[in-house]
């Protein structure tokens, strides 16, 4: 951190991790209505031991006003870094590090390209938060998610990887530092390797890729299809227990010791 005109100030830590060439990396992500104290603090707990890179946090309906209270008891007793992904204008907390700044590019509804992005900028600006501008794609993966029910976003499908290179080079062209390729919470598949090696061929930001992984050996041939963060969250919350087996199935392809 550096110190300057009376704020601490996270200057490009996060886009620096982000863009780790040298190393896979593994977000967890958390649902603030799906924890309670118990249960996150037994989260925290596995994900420092499992050496986990990132904290997601956030949802793309938060009912149980959960979300300051789940940020402050990570900070509270984690050093991990806790990255907002907000699923509207309201999930911004100068408690955390930084925020995804996420733009539905696969999407048409301007409300999720730039609407909610206008309303939530003040805050955001105001919490002094690290911001990773990212294009966010929502892939078919088997089942409607609740993004894209909110959204009213249609997935690309998952045999066109064709038309998410295309849109993740748009979004980079547009001046995204990341691309996040999303299944969607408990998706019935992941998003295919071929999506996955076609997308990281053809753009230079790092590739985050989540929805769907629910073991090890999913989470390494992800890995290596080219995924340079990996995010897991719902298959947690039924078995937090497979946090270090993931963990050390991700940090294995970039033969990082956890």
């Amino acid at each position: 951190m550096i110190y300057a005109n009376g704020f601490f100030i996270i200057v490009s830590m996060l886009y620096d991790e982000l863009n780790n060439k040298n190393r896979k990396q593994l977000a967890v992500l958390i649902d603030p209505d799906k924890q309670n104290e118990k249960s996150l603090l037994h989260l925290i707990n596995l994900a420092e031991n499992a050496r986990v890179d990132f904290f997601f946090v956030g949802g793309s309906l938060l009912i149980e006003g959960r979300f300051e209270e789940t940020i402050a008891v990570i900070k509270k007793h984690s050093k991990i870094p806790v990255v907002i992904f907000p699923g509207n204008n309201y999930q911004v907390s100068k408690r955390a590090d930084a925020i995804l700044f996420l733009s539905l590019i696969s999407g048409r509804n301007p409300e999720f390209l730039i609407g909610q992005h206008v309303i939530a900028a003040p805050s955001i600006k105001e919490a002094q938060l690290e911001v990773i501008p990212t294009g966010y794609l929502l892939i078919d993966g088997g089942r409607t998610s609740s993004t894209s029910y909110i959204t009213q976003t249609v997935p690309i499908p998952n045999d066109k990887p064709d038309i998410a290179v295309a849109t993740a080079l748009a979004g980079e062209m547009l001046g995204m530092k990341a691309i996040y390729l999303e299944a969607g919470s408990g998706a019935i598949n992941t998003v295919s390797q071929a999506m996955i090696k076609a997308v990281k061929e053809n753009i230079s930001v790092p590739l985050i890729v989540g929805g769907g992984i629910r073991s090890s050996e999913q989470a390494e041939e992800i890995c290596k299809a080219g995924a340079d963060i990996i995010v897991v969250g719902n298959v947690l919350e039924k078995e937090p227990e497979l946090l270090l087996e993931i963990s050390l199935a991700v940090h294995a392809t970039s033969k990082v010791k956890v």
